[in-house]
């Protein structure tokens, strides 16, 4: 996998920054979303304030990528996170589940102090 920051400064960013992974069925999920968008599409994850616990994940198919964004490349899917969202999902990983109940992205955030039951929303 191929876990960068797009900016030619990503030397001075920390290592902790930038550790978010991405399992291979979330990839793949992703890239089949992807597949139907024009080319050069991405997923891009952020946090934004609001939700039940505090903050909530936000998922968007985006062409605009910044250029502090850390970029993750796997199985031909592109998932893009800004730099203020990487200091709230430090250490967590991006999942992608589906069962008989449903199917859905899943984000383990070891930082999560609080969440919703749904899980799309969460406190740090």
């Amino acid at each position: 996998m191929d876990t960068t920051l797009a900016s030619s400064q990503a030397s001075d960013v920390p290592a902790l920054e930038v550790d978010f992974a991405v399992t291979d069925a979330a990839a793949r999920r992703i890239g089949q979303i992807l597949s139907s968008e024009p080319e050069g599409t991405f997923l891009r994850l952020s946090v934004e304030g609001g939700g039940c616990s505090g903050f909530s994940y936000k998922y968007d198919v985006t062409r605009e990528q910044g250029e502090d964004d850390l970029v993750i490349e796997k199985e031909g899917a592109k998932i893009v996170v800004d730099r203020i969202s990487l200091d709230y999902i430090k250490g967590s990983q991006l999942d992608y589940k589906a069962d008989l109940m449903g199917s859905a992205f899943k984000i383990s955030n070891p930082q999560a102090t609080a969440k919703c039951g749904c899980g799309s929303s969460f406190a740090v």
